[in-house]
This record gives structure tokens, C-alpha cells and sequence, in this order.
């Protein structure tokens, strides 16, 4: 179950089993910082669609900060693919390789959905290498 949802791209989910809330990466996307242009509407999408809600975690890599890097689903529909298409997101590659979900922001930049109708939108990672990081 989700508990906490730190940004547009960051969760809190706690096992069935119980135990501690594990804190997990969307992978596949970039949001945008909390602290910069559409960040906090990026946070409140995933909120509003997440938020104690129950869902499948698919993920087996830790990204430098140790979180989970990971898929997540939510009845069957995969979060990420949901948050790019609406306009809460950037598609994210690795390595010089296309991003999954690059034809979903292509249609969501062409319906200006989003962070995509925000003139001040800049990917995350070139806001986090000009201003650094928001804390």
C-alpha cells in the first residue's frame, strides 16, 4: 500500500506483509522537482492516484540513493505510462537509449497536457545541473 508520495516520481509503499514502507523510484520518467515549474502538480497527480491505495511494485535495482527503481501498477495499469500521458512527466532513457514511454509524451507535447503547456517546464535534470536540487 502506498503511503507517502514525496514528488511525481517518488513513493512510500509498505508490503502486505507489513513492515517498514520501502521508498521506490518510478522508472522510466522523470517528474519534475517539487521545487520547480509543474512539480507540485506533478506530485499531486500521483498523490491523488496512489495515495493508500494498493499496488504491484515490479523493480530489482537501487538507484544512488537507494531507492527501488521499479514499475508500478495500480489494478493493472501502469502508473508511469498514466503520469507521461497526462503531462506530469518526461519519458526517461538510460544511457543514450529511447525512453518507454517517449510516444506517450510526443502525444501529450502535441495536446499540450500538463507541464507541456508551461513555458517555465525544464526536464529535471537540466533544472537539477543549473539550480541544483530543491533541499
Amino acid at each position: 500500500m502506498v503511503t507517502h508520495v514525496s514528488d511525481g516520481d517518488t513513493v512510500w509503499v509498505q508490503p502486505l506483509q507489513g513492515g517498514e514502507a520501502k521508498k521506490i523510484r518510478l522508472l522510466g520518467l522523470d517528474a519534475p522537482e517539487v521545487c520547480q515549474a509543474w512539480g507540485p502538480q506533478s506530485r499531486d497527480a500521483l498523490h491523488g492516484v496512489l495515495q493508500g491505495q494498493l499496488v504491484e511494485v515490479q523493480g530489482r535495482y537501487r538507484d544512488v540513493y537507494g531507492r527501488l527503481l521499479a514499475n508500478i501498477s495500480r489494478q493493472g495499469h501502469d502508473v508511469g505510462a498514466w503520469m507521461v500521458a497526462q503531462g506530469h512527466a518526461w519519458s526517461s532513457g538510460y544511457q543514450h537509449r529511447a525512453g518507454p514511454y517517449d510516444a506517450l509524451q510526443m502525444q501529450a507535447q502535441s495536446q499540450h497536457l500538463g507541464l507541456f503547456a508551461d513555458g517555465r517546464a525544464v526536464p529535471p535534470r537540466a533544472f537539477r545541473k543549473r539550480f541544483g536540487a530543491c533541499h
